[in-house]
């Protein structure tokens, strides 16, 4: 099962970690950003590492610096992390200590590692979706337990690693759910070590991982002695053998002591007893491992001379890292979105050859279906949206039928995994729409959006851009209630590094899906539901010509969509509306009623924004109404209000005016109601008189 070349390989792994936590403690000052050790978590962590291969993935977790190190990172480069230097090849100082990303290449041969974050537990999702990923990857489309289907070889496994005070996340539940049911090639990893940072294992959990995982059916578990390097070792060789030869789920629960600080911040003379430090260091993986060497006829002088050379090495490799550069602080923006192909509009928005008008949802319905036919490796998945219903918008309709159940398919209900797991299908080349049914339920996704998705590539230093595109139906219209009817793009808005875009038309909608689909970035598509047919009066503008097949709008473009009177804007009588989605309709009911005297700027996209045009039409009429449907306090639009107001402030003859909804918590379900709190066109024709009037 094992030599003792590899017990001195684990051995020496060992000296290092010790001597680093040594180094650490003694230099607190240098060492001023928040970090943690895996003392205690070696040998678990190093059986694990000495098991994978180039070809696999891992996300680690913020303790397993040990796991870093086995697999084949030097103490010098976990330590430049450590200390937040501009040669960090994880984040170029931009995260803490061991939170690496690792684009794996054939130079240097390790398994590859997305973005890792700090909120525990997150990582499950994103992890399990690289799993999915390749199982969709390796031809197993229907995601079945397939034996043999590729050489044994050509099978990936995904670790994923996390301490066991995290499993009591619901989203654990959620990503373990999902790889049960799709028999994914997966071990969840967890490290056992009764603390929480000072919450016991008895105060916050009814049972540990290897019990929970109990109730999963179809999920392989195992505990073993993470203490123990010979059992880590031979546990994990097996598992892993397992997972490579029939792609299925497994749970390692490994019991391990806590011998150094919860994190340097939190260290563990603040809430731990001498007894309880006592009881864990009886299980010292250094001191097991020692005596194993020794019982292997490993002479001790030898490791003296590892342990002394170790010492030696780790003083060397600090000073190193101490005098390294800091980072460049003219880069601190860089990476923040990757950078996109579609700078032009192209393709042909009204063909000569086509006379019919199609509504919104088929506009979006037609670009997914010319997308999956141009790109294989295109899948769509969320509530609903499979071959029996097609969405509860039929925006999907017909699809699943079309490309196969292995790419049109629906998942249960967890905004959370639609979400958070196209982070893993991206990093193994898959790309993914994801749909959340309402944009009242987007909030359990919201952590995974935030938390992992938006920060993956500037933290990642630009290894790993999120190519995700996620639509959102929204809006309210005909008593959809309050919970069907939200506007939710302001709290979108609040989220950087991702792209928000909102058409209102049947041709924007195809043409800016097209570019959110081919931007390499996270791009949430909001979608109004009363658009989506024109079904409400005065939307029938929201049908469109078809657009061609290479049609594509930039986003960060606005339109201008009405033009006002030459002669009223050369007297000084006119104004300009910026606005979007169903504003677009009451901007143009209202304008109707004011002979010529309205100018309309569609946004289109709220983030990237087109201010050049913004800024331009509002020099130009020297008055401007921003026009939103949602509740108006605090708002994108009275954001965008005063960022007009400090750019235009000397070309303006009237403040900035916003109409937005009443500021209610919700939409109330009555329709008489509804209307009241809305914005419309009366409402909105009453506030442009009042602003031409100023």
């Amino acid at each position: 099962m094992y030599n003792n070349d590899l017990l001195l390989n684990a051995y020496e792994k060992m000296c290092y970690v010790k001597h680093m936590a040594q180094t650490y403690d003694d230099n607190k000052t240098i060492c001023k950003y928040v970090h943690s050790t895996s003392l205690g978590h070696q040998a678990i962590q190093l059986a694990t590492a000495f098991n994978l291969t180039s070809i696999d993935y891992v996300s680690p977790y913020y303790r397993d610096e040990s796991m870093l190190l086995g697999l084949g990172f030097t103490p010098y480069e976990l330590m430049l992390q450590l200390l937040a230097k501009g040669s960090d090849i994880f984040s170029g100082g931009r995260s803490y200590y061991n939170h690496p990303s690792y684009k794996n290449n054939s130079e240097f041969g390790k398994p590859t590692i997305i973005h890792q974050s700090s909120a525990t537990g997150m990582q499950v999702i994103p992890t399990t979706g690289i799993a999915m990923g390749l199982k969709i990857k390796d031809g197993l489309h229907t995601c079945e337990n397939v034996n043999g289907n590729s050489p044994l070889e050509n099978k990936r496994v995904v670790i994923c690693s996390l301490g066991d005070a995290s499993m009591t996340e619901g989203e654990v539940s959620e990503a373990i759910q999902f790889a049960v049911l799709k028999q994914l090639p997966i071990i969840y990893l967890v490290q056992d070590n009764d603390w929480g940072i000072s919450v016991t294992a008895q105060e916050a959990r009814a049972m540990n991982a290897y019990e929970y995982a109990a109730g999963f059916k179809g999920l392989n578990r195992v505990q073993v002695d993470g203490s123990d390097f010979e059992a880590s070792y031979t546990t994990m060789k097996d598992v892993i053998y397992d997972v490579r030869h029939y792609q299925r789920p497994w749970l390692v629960h490994a019991k391990v002591p806590l011998l150094g600080h919860h994190t340097s911040g939190v260290r563990k003379d603040f809430y731990r007893s001498e007894a309880d430090l006592l009881q864990h260091n009886i299980h010292n993986p250094f001191t097991k491992l020692h005596l194993l060497c020794l019982k292997n006829g490993i002479d001790i002088d030898v490791l003296n001379t590892i342990d002394n050379q170790a010492k030696l090495y780790i003083t060397e490799c600090f000073i190193n890292a101490t005098n390294a550069d800091e980072p460049n602080i003219d880069t601190v923006e860089n990476h923040v979105f990757a950078p996109t192909t579609v700078t032009t509009e192209k393709g042909i928005r009204t063909p000569t050859t086509k006379t019919e008008k199609i509504v919104m949802v088929d506009a979006a319905l037609f670009a997914i279906r010319e997308i999956m036919q141009a790109h294989p490796k295109t899948i769509l998945y969320g509530q609903d949206v499979g071959r029996l219903l097609g969405g509860v918008f039929r925006e999907a309709a017909t699809l699943a039928e079309q490309f196969g159940d292995h790419r049109v398919f629906n998942t249960a209900i967890q905004e959370a995994f639609i979400i958070g797991s196209t982070i893993g299908l991206c990093a193994v080349g898959i790309k993914p729409i994801v749909e959340v049914q309402f944009a009242d339920y987007i909030y359990p996704g919201l952590n995974q959006l935030v938390t992992e998705i938006s920060k993956s590539n500037y933290l990642s230093n630009g290894k790993f851009p999120i190519q995700m595109l996620l639509r959102v139906p929204c809006g309210a219209y005909g008593g959809g209630g309050p919970y069907h009817s939200g506007s939710i793009e302001s709290t979108l808005l609040s989220i950087k590094g991702i792209k928000v875009v909102y058409p209102s038309n049947a041709a924007d909608m195809k043409g800016l899906m097209k570019a959110a689909f081919y931007d390499p970035n996270p791009v949430v598509m909001l979608e109004h539901k009363g658009l989506y047919w024109s079904k409400v009066p005065g939307t029938d503008d929201a049908k469109t010509v078809e657009p061609d097949a290479d049609y594509i709008i930039p986003l960060g473009k606005a339109n201008v969509v009405l033009q006002a009177n030459e002669d009223k804007y050369v007297n000084g009588e006119t104004c300009v509306v910026i606005t979007y989605g169903m504003g677009v309709y009451w901007a143009k009911a209202a304008a109707l009623q004011l002979n010529g005297a309205v100018e309309i700027v569609d946004l289109r996209s709220l983030f990237p924004l087109d201010e050049e045009l913004v800024f331009e039409k509002v020099k130009q009429h020297g008055k401007c109404i921003i026009v939103t449907e949602e509740q108006q306090n605090n708002s994108f639009a009275e954001a965008l209000a005063g960022r007009i107001s400090n750019t235009c402030f000397k070309y303006l003859d009237a403040p900035i005016t916003v109409l937005g909804a009443l500021n209610l918590p919700a939409v109330p379900i009555n329709i008489a109601l509804e209307k009241a709190m809305l914005p419309n066109a009366e409402k909105l024709t009453i506030a442009i008189k009042k602003l031409l009037a100023y």
